[in-house]
């Protein structure tokens, strides 16, 4: 039901950007924007990794440069059985993290510094193992190009609003709503694909570190982050947004309107309620820890002489 669900909203994405290139240039519009439709998904599933990390800046790190991230992935990949996907930093004060890729034998996981700094081991194990779930169930490539879609269909209503024909320009008013409604339609395909799938990644994730509470954590600590830290590249491209394990946008913005992402309350409660069918002891976590960890004490602040510890790559 899954697959036949994400079928039907991709296809409600296809047929919405047909219909903007109708309403903006009649059949032939129609025909040139379900080609430029086709090309744009071709070119997201050879390119949805590189589009998705050089949009946020991304540096990929090994275990030279950040060997206690690169471990953990490969356990929870292991675990998972996963291929080791590539895995990323984002030096990005703003706690959060994504996965990317057309299948999981290209895959790549990225996290930004802020998540490393305000987060324990557990809960970075958590959130990792969430990103996981995304490649496992390849919901990665279905998110990037409904992304790529919905911000293509922005971009032809927009510009059809302003660069019309001149000879058989349509109707003014009915431009400037399919201007100001095509985006938020295809934001709502969009966000129809992206909720579908966060709760089976938080199962799946859980399953996988084997700690539901490290990840209701997690996902309590980041979604304060983000309201008081914004993500500037997220808010210049909110059709990444959906990529994210919360919503990185301030909500602020005209493109912000609709999150991509059910309530964080929700899915903390329902992490809850598969602690207790697990038996879940809230401090039985994924990784020994140690009191020299650079990852802080489990599920505790991580502090430092600035009133934050930081993390083990600043």
């Amino acid at each position: 039901m899954n697959t036949v669900k994400t079928g039907m909203l991709l296809a409600g994405l296809m047929a919405l950007f047909g219909v903007v290139g109708y309403l903006l240039g009649g059949g032939t519009g129609m025909m040139i924007a379900l080609g430029l439709g086709l090309a744009t998904n071709l070119f997201a599933y050879w390119n949805s990794d590189r589009l998705a990390l050089a949009a946020h800046h991304a540096v990929e790190v090994d275990e030279h440069t950040a060997p206690e991230l690169v471990h953990m992935v490969r356990d929870l990949a292991g675990r998972a059985g996963l291929p080791m996907p590539r895995v990323y930093l984002i030096d990005n004060p703003q706690p959060n993290a994504f996965a990317t890729g057309r299948n999981p034998e290209n895959a790549a996981v990225a996290a930004t510094t802020g998540l490393l700094h305000m987060l324990s081991r557990d809960e970075i194990a958590g959130v990792m193992a969430h990103e996981l779930a995304h490649i496992k169930n390849r919901d990665t490539l279905i998110m990037t190009v409904s992304a790529t879609i919905a911000g293509a269909i922005a971009t032809l209503a927009q510009f059809g609003f302003l660069f019309g024909g001149r000879d058989e320009r349509p109707n003014p008013i009915v431009m400037l709503a399919t201007a100001l409604l095509a985006p938020i339609a295809a934001m709502i395909i969009q966000m129809a694909i992206s909720r579908s799938r966060e709760y089976d990644a938080d199962r799946i994730g859980a399953e996988i570190c084997g700690q539901p509470l490290a990840l209701a954590s997690a996902l309590a600590r980041i979604a304060g982050g983000v309201a008081q830290i914004p993500n500037p590249d997220a808010e210049r491209r909110p059709a990444t947004a959906s990529l994210f394990i919360i919503n990185p946008l301030s909500g602020r913005g005209v493109d912000n309107l609709f999150s991509t992402h059910p309530a964080t309350e929700n899915r903390i409660a329902a992490l809850h309620a598969l602690a207790q069918e697990m038996g879940s002891a809230p401090q039985s976590g994924f990784f020994a820890q140690s009191s020299t960890s650079p990852w802080g004490s489990p599920g505790g602040s991580i502090r430092g002489s600035t009133g934050t510890r930081r993390g083990p790559w600043g």
